[in-house]
This record gives C-alpha cells, structure tokens and sequence, in this order.
C-alpha cells in the first residue's frame, strides 16, 4: 500500500513562487507521479506528471501550468517536487499528489483514474 504526503502549501502574493513536495512511500521511478489539483466548486484536474519507460523520464503538463510550473524527482526516487512561478489567483486550489505503478503518454497522465494512490493534498492561496 502506497503512501503519498503532500507538503509546501500557504498563502502567497501574484506572482510569487512557491514549491511543492510529495514524499512517497513508494520508488516514483517504477510509478508516475502525478500532480492535480481542485479549485472550490470545480472538478479534479491534472496539473504535471513524471513518468518513467525504458526511453527515458518524461514530465507533462496542462496547457495552463506550461512554462510556469516544474515538476521534478529526486535522484533517490521517493520525493517528487513540483516547482511553482509565476503563480496567478487562478491558481488557488488543493493540490493532490497521486501515483500509479506504470508508464503514461501525455494524453494518458492526464487522466486522474489511472491513478489510484493519492495525498490528503496541500492548499495554495495565491492572494492579489
């Protein structure tokens, strides 16, 4: 049974950066880690995702974190760090770390029921 702890959340300004971590229980070079989030009133949606074949390690992105957002993994392989810029007001939500054994494509990482191990989350602010 894997475990995944979300940490790094607060209050921010516009603009501002913050970081994100995700501890897994788990080796996340055999499991794509994956980063969503939920806004108040608003579905799940996937944010980034690190994910692992024989090719190599590929990260993905929604097209609204693109450029702003990264998402990186420790060389150890248990902590998954999601590196925030240019944070806007839309960007305020619970952010939820998740995880599945297996490799993904960048239209497949996006899709939140391959995953089956998640976070409590970590809530961002991002205040004007």
């Amino acid at each position: 049974q894997a475990q995944l702890a979300e940490s790094g959340g607060g209050l921010v300004q516009v603009g501002d950066s913050l970081r994100l971590s995700c501890a897994a229980s788990i080796r996340s070079g055999s499991h794509t880690i994956g980063w969503f989030r939920q806004a108040p009133g608003k579905e799940r949606a996937f944010v980034a995702a690190i994910t692992r074949s024989g090719a190599g390690v590929f990260s993905h992105y929604a097209d609204s974190v693109k450029g702003r957002f990264t998402i990186s993994r420790e060389d150890a392989g248990n902590t998954v760090t999601l590196q925030m810029d240019s944070l806007t007001s839309e960007d305020t939500a619970t952010y939820y770390c998740a995880a599945f054994a297996g490799f993904c494509t960048a239209v497949g990482c996006k899709d939140r029921r391959l995953y089956n191990y998640w976070g409590q989350g970590t809530q961002v602010t991002v205040s004007s």
